[in-house]
């Protein structure tokens, strides 16, 4: 383990408006959660996210996606702090990462 915390390029962080919100992160992250793309080479993303919405739900999901991009909180950290699987919470911090790197690239 580091001694540093991950710093995330999110709005709520850097208040920078050129990067994404958390909220634009969550509504990107679970429309692909219903309707996950099949033609996209991160198509993969997208059912392990629908499954893992399923399985939580969105509020939970949502928390999870906050904790780890606003307050730096460990992937599975922030999942134990929603009753989450260790790894589910990778699962949505890998997602959700992926869905902020690509939001942040289109601003």
């Amino acid at each position: 383990m580091t001694d540093h915390a991950t710093v995330y390029d999110v709005r709520e962080r850097t208040g920078n408006p050129g990067h994404a919100s958390v909220d634009t992160v969550c509504k990107r992250l679970l429309e692909r959660a219903a309707t996950p793309r099949t033609d996209h080479p991160d198509a993969h993303l997208d059912t392990v996210i629908a499954t893992v919405v399923d399985r939580y739900g969105d509020a939970v999901v949502r928390a999870v996606v906050h904790q780890i991009l606003v307050n730096g909180v460990p992937f599975r950290t922030a999942a134990a702090d929603h009753d989450v699987t260790a790894v589910d919470g990778v699962r949505i911090g890998t997602v959700a990462t992926q869905v902020l790197s690509e939001l942040n690239t289109e601003l």
